[in-house]
């Protein structure tokens, strides 16, 4: 199996793509040594992150076990993250 995404940590909720994939591929990745695999919902551009469970509004993005910022609305696995449901709060003062 080829890889087509990678999880770096098994605490993530995000894997980041490897080559641009179109919405309803069927992309497959690795938690530690454990195959997994889910159908795209949306087109996930080369370095982009895709859900890989379902994240709640107001939740933790985990990328490398750290927070990248919260979920701005529902999340479902297989779908684009990024700053349309991403908010960062890292380096804000308003926050």
């Amino acid at each position: 199996m080829k890889k087509q995404a990678v999880v770096i940590n098994h605490k993530d909720n995000v894997a980041t793509v490897v080559e641009d994939f179109p919405s309803g591929t069927i992309i497959h990745f690795f938690i530690g040594q454990s195959e997994h695999s889910l159908q795209l919902l949306e087109d996930i551009p080369l370095g982009h992150k895709l859900a890989i469970c379902t994240i709640q509004v107001g939740e933790d993005i985990l990328k490398y076990a750290e927070s990248i910022g919260v979920a701005t609305e529902l999340i479902r696995p297989g779908q684009h993250v990024h700053v349309h449901n991403l908010e960062s709060r890292r380096g804000r003062r308003d926050k």
